[in-house]
């Protein structure tokens, strides 16, 4: 097997570059990188870590991503889906473990892109993606409850039915002013007006107004109204300040976690999660940008190769799991940007913001950030696909919803699995029922000749279907004919029942004739050794010297 060459998308994006180019990318790069900033640290947040850490991945792994990946526009970084995981992992493993199973799936994704693996994600079931989206959103929700409420609980529990007794035991600790706090960001953030839905070239005052107001995201609105209220009115709110300390005004030291084979095995689990789902991410946020630009399609394997860099590197200065994020990635596309050198410059813009308005994020209030993190929970989910579940078969409502329920409940890894297996039974019985053995008629046959036709696909979920050939065979019967012109594979248990089908039929001084065989049917008779045992003069190429040889 031929290994995926590495090269990044920017290397080709390079050639024919000039200052008109450049002037776009910097334009989008700035614009995304103040969209990045209040997302970063709502995320990190939201995941049981420090602010900072939130902001360390956009900075680090969004230079990464977009210098190494196979997207033109992709935007990586922190992103909404990770957060029920992140947050489940440092509850029962710790931080420094975190940072490990991030490394660690890094390694992973890598492996995959070098092995060709980017286009299996196209694999995974769309029923199982929505199901696993909207259940993550359920939870990104309800994990904000708190600090949208402003209730006094000192640890937030990371298992769902706990989650809820922890809020409801809570509720008369209520904090009017949070609750203000966050509904005026969530409003601010719902209305705003935003870049990715308005047109290019609005057509009034009012309208370039609105295009005009775009360009500042809502998010950092919601976040300035209400950081700014939070310091003049000296709220009785939590801030990042009152619970983190701030924000440090530099990039972390490079530090190498304490790594051992036992640690690696004990988070197996949490390294293939953290894998699996970045993977996925990517991949989709990957061709949601395809499809909003017209820029060459993205390579899968290079973009998994990036992705695995980025989270390889990214825990050595203290920072979280990263993926393609679609809503900056979108962002990016809208505001005009022509090559990864927009990533490149949403990554300097962060790490501008940084290095001089960090001590600023001490009084932003907790509050504001659950109520955007709200609002990206609102758009991650899928809402609208419970409304059509009816118009869809049982199977896939039942994986959809199973997969859904099993991700709120338990944990993204089961809920995948689960739906993973559900699908696979699920296809099995399909292309079961597609299998069909239909008779012809026998006044049209000569006298104790039977003949059946094949239909689809003869694998070991159809084999009953042959099975009972033999049982339903009229007295006086000397040959079968087995018409497989439409017989388009057969698989070693399919053989298999052949093979008993002939024993059967020969005991009871009944020939088998079969007709019309296809190449890859063919193939397998012959390599295992049935046509020997059937006669090679039993294996005719159609229905006319089948009769003869019946005859």
């Amino acid at each position: 097997m031929q290994l995926q060459r590495f090269r990044p998308r920017l290397l080709d994006a390079l050639a024919g570059y000039n200052a008109a180019l450049f002037a776009r990318d910097v334009g989008a790069g700035l614009t995304v990188g103040i969209v990045a900033l209040p997302l970063a640290m709502a995320f990190a947040i939201a995941s049981g870590v420090n602010p900072e850490a939130g902001i360390f991945t956009a900075i680090i792994a969004g230079f990464l991503i977009s210098a190494l990946g196979g997207s033109t526009v992709q935007i990586g970084g922190p992103a909404g889906a990770f957060i029920v995981i992140v947050y489940g992992i440092v509850e029962r493993y710790g931080l420094a473990n975190l940072l490990i199973a991030t490394s660690l799936a890094g390694v992973l994704l890598f492996v995959m892109g070098l092995f060709k693996l980017g286009g299996m994600v196209r694999y995974v079931p769309v029923p199982i993606i929505i199901g696993f989206t909207n259940g993550i959103a359920v939870l990104i929700g309800l994990s904000q409850l708190k600090d949208l409420l402003g209730l006094k609980i000192e640890k937030m529990p990371s298992d769902f039915f706990t989650q809820i007794h922890a809020l409801a035991s809570h509720l008369g600790s209520i904090n009017p002013a949070a609750v203000a706090l966050g509904a005026i960001s969530l409003t601010l953030v719902v209305l705003w007006p935003k870049s990715y839905t308005m047109p290019q070239a609005p057509a009034g005052r009012w309208g370039k107004l609105k295009r005009l107001s775009s360009h500042l995201p809502g998010t950092l609105i919601a976040l300035a109204v209400a950081t700014t209220a939070t310091a003049l009115l000296k709220l009785p709110v939590e801030t990042i300040g009152s619970r983190f300390g701030g924000i440090p005004q530099a990039l972390p030291s490079f530090a190498l976690p304490e790594l051992s084979w036992a640690t690696a095995k004990l988070l197996f689990i949490p390294t293939i999660t953290i894998a699996l789902l970045g993977a996925i991410e990517s991949l989709l946020c990957a061709r949601v940008a395809d499809n909003a630009a017209s820029f060459p399609r993205h390579d899968p394997n290079q973009e998994l190769m990036a992705q695995g860099v980025a989270n390889f590197v990214t825990p050595f200065f203290g920072g979280i799991p990263a993926t393609g994020t679609i809503a900056r990635t979108v962002t990016n596309v809208r505001a005009g940007a022509a090559s990864p050198i927009a990533g490149i410059v949403h990554a300097a813009t962060l790490l501008a913001i940084v290095l001089l308005a960090a001590p600023l994020a001490v009084h932003v209030p907790l509050a504001a950030l659950a109520g955007i993190l709200m609002f990206v929970a609102w758009n991650m989910g899928e809402w609208h696909e419970f409304a059509r579940l009816r118009r869809f078969s049982a199977q896939y409502r039942t994986i959809l919803l199973g997969t859904f329920t099993l991700t709120v409940v338990f944990d993204l890894t089961v809920a995948v699995q689960v739906g993973l297996l559900l699908a696979c039974v699920f296809f099995i019985v399909r292309m079961g029922t597609l299998f069909s053995v239909r008779p012809h008629a026998e006044d049209s046959l000569p006298p104790g000749v039977r003949v059946f036709e094949l239909f689809g696909s003869l694998f070991f979920g159809a084999v009953g279907k042959i099975e009972a050939l033999a049982t339903q065979l009229p007295d006086g019967t000397r040959a079968v004919v087995l018409e497989m012109h439409r017989l388009i594979s057969i698989d070693t248990s399919g053989l298999e029942a052949l093979r008993l089908l002939h024993r059967d039929l020969k005991r009871r001084d009944v020939a088998l004739i079969l007709a019309n065989v296809n190449e890859q049917p063919l193939s397998l008779i012959r390599r295992s050794g049935f046509e020997a045992v059937i006669g090679a003069e039993a294996i005719v190429p159609n229905l006319a010297e089948a009769m003869e040889q019946a005859g």
